[in-house]
C-alpha cells in the first residue's frame, strides 16, 4: 500500500472531522471519503483516534515550520515579533481547515504517545525561536522570560482573534488586527530603550 492511500486518509479525516466532529466522524465515512478499503485503513492506523493523533501532529509539525520560518537571527527584536505575529495569522487564514482541527477539534485525550510527540514537537518550536530570541535577551534589547510567557504575549493575542474567526464569530480576517497585534507585543516584550518609542 502505497503512502498515497494514507495521504488520502488523512485528508478525508480532516474533512470528516471538520464536517462532522470527532464524537460523530466514523471510519466508514473516512474510507467512503478517501475510497480506502477496510483493509487498507488498519493498515495505516488502528483506529479513527489514531489516525486523527497522527493528523493533529503532521499539522502541528507544519504549523510550527512556518512559524520558525518566518524568523532569522539577524532579524531586530520588533521586526522578529512582527513575523511572527504575521507568520501565525497567515497560516491560520491560507490552512483554515487544517487551523480548525489543530485549534479547535483537538482532543484533550490525546494517547500518552501522542503527548509525548506534541512535547517534543513544541520543543522543536521553542528551540526554533530561542536562536533568534536568546541574543536579543542576552543584549537586553528583550525582557528576558520563559518561552511559555513569550509566546503567551505574541501569539496568544493573535490566537483569540483566530479562534473567534475559526468559529465563525467573527467573520472579518485577523489579519486586519496585525498591526495592533504587533504594536502591543513589541510595549510588552522590547525593552524600553529598544521599543522605537519616545521616553
Amino acid at each position: 500500500m502505497t503512502a498515497t492511500v494514507r495521504d488520502d486518509l488523512l485528508a478525508a479525516g480532516l474533512a470528516v472531522f471538520e464536517r462532522d466532529g470527532f464524537e460523530g466522524a466514523t471510519v466508514a465515512a473516512i474510507r467512503q471519503l478517501a475510497r480506502a478499503s477496510n483493509g487498507s485503513f488498519f493498515h495505516f492506523f488502528g483506529s479513527k483516534k489514531e489516525l486523527a493523533g497522527t493528523l493533529f501532529l503532521e499539522i502541528l509539525q507544519r504549523y510550527h515550520a512556518s512559524v520558525v520560518a518566518a524568523l532569522a537571527p539577524e532579524l531586530s527584536a520588533r521586526e522578529g515579533i512582527a513575523r511572527l505575529i504575521r507568520a501565525h495569522l497567515d497560516w491560520v487564514v491560507n490552512n483554515r481547515r487544517e487551523a480548525r482541527f489543530l485549534f479547535e477539534i483537538s482532543r484533550a485525550e490525546w494517547s500518552e504517545q501522542v503527548r509525548d510527540a506534541q512535547r517534543s514537537e513544541n520543543w522543536r518550536l521553542a528551540d526554533g525561536v530561542e536562536r533568534w530570541r536568546g541574543p536579543l535577551v542576552a543584549r537586553g534589547e528583550l525582557f528576558p522570560m520563559s518561552a511559555t510567557l513569550f509566546f503567551s504575549q505574541t501569539i496568544g493575542p493573535a490566537q483569540v482573534f483566530c479562534r473567534a474567526w475559526l468559529s465563525g464569530r467573527d467573520r472579518s480576517d485577523p489579519r486586519a488586527q496585525a498591526d495592533t497585534l504587533i504594536a502591543c507585543a513589541i510595549r510588552a516584550l522590547v525593552t524600553p530603550d529598544n521599543n522605537g518609542e519616545e521616553q
